[in-house]
């Protein structure tokens, strides 16, 4: 059985309050994880069913009824979450990577939807499961404190924290502002080379000329200011080629190829 999850807001900073739980944000895949009939099914957060992507999970030990939501992730040597190595798991079955779920909430038990019960309560129906499995770790989160736990992270180099009304109920289907995401942003300064024909993304590299991957999110304001400046020196049949233009990017991190993850256009160089 499938659910669609409740979604995130996206916020600058982070905050103290007391009435949200604050839990670490994972880097990796949304699943849903849902037992009706005997049978554990798997889902991504786009309804694509993946049970056979992930066996370790099929033997976990639940009751009939039951539908979770949580992150997949593959951990580096340092334990951070490691979005390139679940992302090489997910497309290959020769990748011998091991995996953890991490679950942070509970949609159905017994049959029935307690979307509608505030997180707090979900939070201790999902302990009393009482989850013993290898490849499966359950999300407490701590009660406020998201300040410091973001400096923490920053420390760590970790992608985010995640801040959750502790009454909120399981909106599905729904990007919520009772869940809220403050993403540990790195900048990069860069070199705008050229852009695809259909004016969809934009080719980066670093200042000493190798490749910084693309950039696909840049304000319309900001999109029209960039075809005021541009000198285009040639074409192909896909991409328009540009006197280098600098500006700043931010992104959530560097590719082990060296690549700019989901950069997206922060400021021209003034």
């Amino acid at each position: 059985m499938f659910v669609s999850p409740m979604l995130l807001h996206s916020i600058k900073e982070p905050f103290d309050d007391d009435s949200y739980i604050t839990e670490l944000k994972f880097d990796g895949i949304r699943l849903i994880l849902s037992k009706f009939n005997d049978q554990i099914k798997l889902f991504t957060r786009h309804n694509n069913e993946v049970t056979s992507k992930f066996p370790e999970l099929l033997d976990l030990d639940i009751p009939n009824g039951t539908v979770l939501d949580g992150e997949v992730i593959v951990a580096a040597p340092n334990g951070a979450p490691d979005f390139e190595a679940i992302m090489e798991r997910f497309m290959s079955k020769k990748s011998d990577h091991s995996i953890v779920y991490c679950v942070f909430d509970i949609i159905f038990k017994d049959g029935y939807s307690i979307a509608v019960k505030p997180l707090s309560e979900r939070k201790n129906l999902l302990y009393s499961l009482e989850l013993n499995h290898p490849n499966v770790f359950v999300i407490s989160g701590i009660q406020g404190n998201g300040l410091s736990y973001f400096n923490l992270i920053k420390e760590k180099d970790l992608e985010g924290i995640v801040l959750k009304r502790a009454d909120s109920p399981y909106e599905i289907n729904k990007r919520s502002h009772n869940w809220l995401k403050v993403i540990n942003y790195e900048y990069t300064e860069v070199l705008i080379t050229g852009y695809t024909k259909e004016d969809i993304k934009f080719l980066l590299s670093y200042p000493d000329g190798s490749p910084a991957g693309f950039m696909e999110f840049i304000p319309r304001e900001e999109r029209s200011r960039f075809h005021s400046m541009k000198q285009v020196k040639s074409e192909s049949d896909e991409y328009v080629f540009i006197d280098p233009i600098v500006c700043k990017v931010k992104h959530r991190f560097k590719t082990k190829h060296g690549k700019l993850r989901i950069p997206s256009f922060d400021s021209w160089r003034v």
